[in-house]
């Protein structure tokens, strides 16, 4: 094993401790994986406590799911087959991290999209999140799935079952599932309290003007239902965007 090998496998450890800390998984739930180059990936085994997750324990496998390096201990996990999908969609994915945050998993089983505009931060990293449809766990249910949403999107939630994200490298797929379970927390107090205040339009225009500017890598489902309050036109937006515009334009 090199030492590049040997650090990506250290961090997907690292992350894997972090996700069972802030129990974001529970006894041998969640995968994460990382892609080294167009013919390796990285996973995690299955059947193992994100807890108790060793170097050794990370398994090499190639683009089919298929190990590389052998060990009679461990396997791949069930699920590579859904992280595969997204790293033949999107080659701008090098990382994927699917855990079961409790927040983020209640949404997916109430069947409530976490497309709310509430925080600017998770407009900016997240844009609105959608569900996929349900897919049996282990099979070819979950990346059929997903498939028609990676293209647009860094996290989805999958229906009564969790969630996924995915980075250019592995701390930025971990961020946003942290920023997903803190988003999907703070949404179900304010639901609580009994009133959820959304950015308005013209806010929205201008953090994905702030999203463009800053150059945030990924690709986010543009959160546009938020905007005027339902479903809108691609008229109403650009008419929206001209009027903020011009006025940054006049403020200068």
């Amino acid at each position: 094993m090199n030492s590049n090998e040997w650090e990506l496998k250290k961090q997907i450890v690292d992350i894997a401790h972090k996700l069972w800390e802030l129990r974001f998984v529970a006894a041998n739930d969640g995968n994460i994986s990382i892609k080294m180059n167009d013919r390796e990936v990285l996973t995690t085994p299955t059947g193992i406590s994100k807890g108790s997750l060793t170097v050794d324990m990370i398994i090499k496998t190639d683009m089919k799911g298929k190990p590389i390096t052998f060990n009679s201990k461990y396997k791949p996990s069930s699920e590579v087959k859904m992280h595969i999908e997204v790293y033949e969609q999107r080659s701008d994915v090098k990382s994927i991290v699917h855990a079961h945050p409790p927040f983020c998993t209640s949404f997916a089983v109430a069947g409530i999209p976490l497309d709310k505009c509430i925080l600017p931060e998770a407009i900016l990293t997240l844009g609105a999140v959608p569900i996929t449809p349900y897919g049996m766990p282990s099979t070819m249910e979950i990346p059929d799935a997903i498939r028609p949403y990676i293209q647009n999107t860094d996290a989805v939630l999958l229906a009564n079952h969790g969630a996924l994200t995915m980075g250019h490298d592995l701390t930025a797929a971990y961020y946003r599932m942290e920023t997903l379970e803190h988003s999907a927390h703070i949404l179900y107090r304010a639901m609580q309290l009994g009133n959820i205040n959304q950015i308005a339009p013209s806010e929205i225009v201008r953090l994905m003007q702030l999203r463009k500017d800053m150059n945030i890598p990924g690709k986010i489902q543009e959160p546009t239902k938020c905007m005027a309050g339902g479903d809108v036109s691609d008229a109403m937006i650009d008419e929206i965007t001209r009027k903020v515009m011009e006025k940054v334009r006049n403020s200068r």
